[in-house]
């Protein structure tokens, strides 16, 4: 199967309010077709349990950013968890007891329906046995405002493989779609050879692309890499989202995979979670990528004295926030910014 990246179809690739704004045409992506507006938040890696200097606040990334997605000013419809919810332990009890702290604290989210994918650190020593007491079936499907979604498993087994009788099932779902049906397939690690050498890839990955292949509408949401990354494979678009506890290199960018060290001048740096807003009426679907703890803005201070400014000239970017302080060192001072209708 031919893979290739093609970045002409993106539309829109710029900062905004501390996030990544992506946006992209919403027929040549999963979400055609849909009846309504709406918005799902794609959290992933969440690696509870994990310590080290790769995050010194490992306990406090999840819960930060449970309260930023509490702290939306419209609740998504539903909240999806895309793998790698607890870090790796042989310790059986030690990995159900961090299983349980992770879904107490997930249930701290204010959206009606949370929905939770494993990934190989859940679910690959045990062939996913701790997840399902947990958390039900490691892969299924259901049916959202139009769009058909599909989670799939490609961690459970300690191969990377999804297994003959799971695409047997893939088959069977989708074979009662429409050609023209929006399918938005959730999964942890990447179904195309993105880096292998590094574990990120799907060893049946291709056989899965295969099926859906023939539908006109198909996007993949994915996590295991720990970095926004976006990729084509004929027409399916492959969306990666970002990490909560530590980023990881660009792939095959240093010899040894390994987390990028945590900077304290920039804490948090490389960690965020994803908003899907879906807009079928505009016919255009928005991937917004959100700082767990936002940057603060720039700020600007201006001092006026017998009409002169100092500085007397700002340059800004556009779209980017900023604090405007304005000091008058003589005598009350008047402020117009027409163009602003201020």
């Amino acid at each position: 199967m031919k893979l290739e990246t093609d970045r002409r179809e993106f539309l829109k690739l710029a900062g905004l309010g501390g996030g990544v704004v992506f946006a992209s045409s919403l027929w040549g992506g999963a979400l055609a077709g849909s009846s309504e507006d709406f918005h799902f938040v794609q959290l992933s890696d969440t690696h509870w349990g994990f310590e080290g200097p790769p995050n010194p606040d490992a306990k406090g990334t999840l819960p930060k950013a449970i309260e930023a997605v509490n702290a939306l000013p419209r609740q998504p419809d539903f909240v999806v968890f895309t793998g790698d919810l607890t870090h790796t332990t042989d310790d059986g009890v030690k990995r159900r007891d961090r299983m349980k702290q992770f879904r107490d604290i997930a249930g701290k989210l204010r959206a009606k329906t949370v929905r939770f994918l494993p990934g190989e650190h859940d679910a690959s020593l045990d062939r996913g046995e701790a997840y399902q007491e947990n958390f039900g079936a490691t892969h299924g499907a259901f049916d959202h405002k139009g769009v058909h979604f599909v989670v799939l498993d490609n961690v459970s087994d300690p191969g990377a493989a999804m297994g003959e009788a799971q695409l047997a099932w893939l088959k069977s779902d989708v074979a009662k779609l429409k050609p023209d049906a929006p399918i938005a397939v959730l999964t942890h690690r990447p179904l195309f050879d993105l880096y292998p050498e590094w574990d990120w890839a799907t060893k049946d990955g291709a056989a899965a692309l295969e099926i859906l292949q023939p539908f006109k509408h198909v996007t993949v949401f994915y996590g295991h890499i720990h970095q926004e990354h976006h990729f084509k494979t004929g027409h399916i678009e492959h969306h990666a989202a970002t990490s909560l506890i530590f980023p990881l290199p660009a792939p095959g960018s240093v010899p040894k995979r390994a987390p990028v060290p945590w900077d304290e001048t920039q804490p948090y740096r490389g960690l965020g979670w994803r908003d899907v807003e879906a807009a079928p009426g505009a016919g255009t679907f928005t991937l917004e990528q959100k700082a767990i703890v936002p940057a603060a803005p720039r700020a600007v201070r201006i001092s006026a004295k017998k009409f002169s400014y100092t500085p007397s000239e700002v340059r800004l970017k556009k779209g980017e926030p900023v604090v405007l302080e304005l000091i008058s060192e003589d005598r009350v001072h008047g402020f117009k910014l027409p163009a602003f209708d201020i």
